[in-house]
């Protein structure tokens, strides 16, 4: 299996296969609106603004298996994100990213690159950055913030 192999579901429960992204570099967040890293969408947008046109996209999967901080519906969630950060890059509907019921995504992208905690994801913010091949090329912690990966998205642009 590659990223391409998969689909996901939009905010409105439309399949979106990850295919259409093929040739681009993509960073891959889980994420939440009531996390102490929900800051980190204004450094994403950022990223995104400067370097969508190059091939960047950030695929967003809001994520309520920590602490409960997504808790909305995925239109609250998008509401959310548009009215206070101007998000502007794809979001996805709300998934689980550890356990039974995870998205077979994050079961492969674990595979790729397990972290510190092995397989598991620790906590929202949890970012993949993939290359223009769909290889997973790191994985970053939530106290990673956006701009600390900005130079390693612009050597795979």
């Amino acid at each position: 299996m590659a990223v391409y192999d998969y689909t996901v579901k939009d905010t409105k429960g439309n399949d979106v296969s990850l295919s259409d992204y093929k040739g681009k570099v993509l960073l891959i967040v889980n994420t939440a609106t009531g996390c102490g890293f929900t800051p980190q969408y204004d450094g994403l947008q950022d990223l995104y603004e400067k370097y969508q046109a190059q091939g960047l996209e950030i695929l967003d999967f809001p994520c309520n298996q920590f602490g409960n901080q997504a808790p909305g519906t995925n239109e609250e969630i998008v509401s959310f994100c548009t009215g206070r950060f101007g998000i502007t890059f794809p979001q996805f509907g709300k998934i689980e990213v550890n356990g039974a019921n995870e998205a077979p995504l994050y079961t492969w992208l674990k595979s790729q690159k397990g972290g510190i905690l092995g397989s598991k994801i620790k906590w929202n913010f949890t970012k993949f950055l993939l290359d223009r091949e769909g290889n997973v090329i790191k994985r970053y912690a939530p106290t990673d913030t956006p701009e600390s990966i900005e130079n390693d998205i612009k050597e795979l642009l």
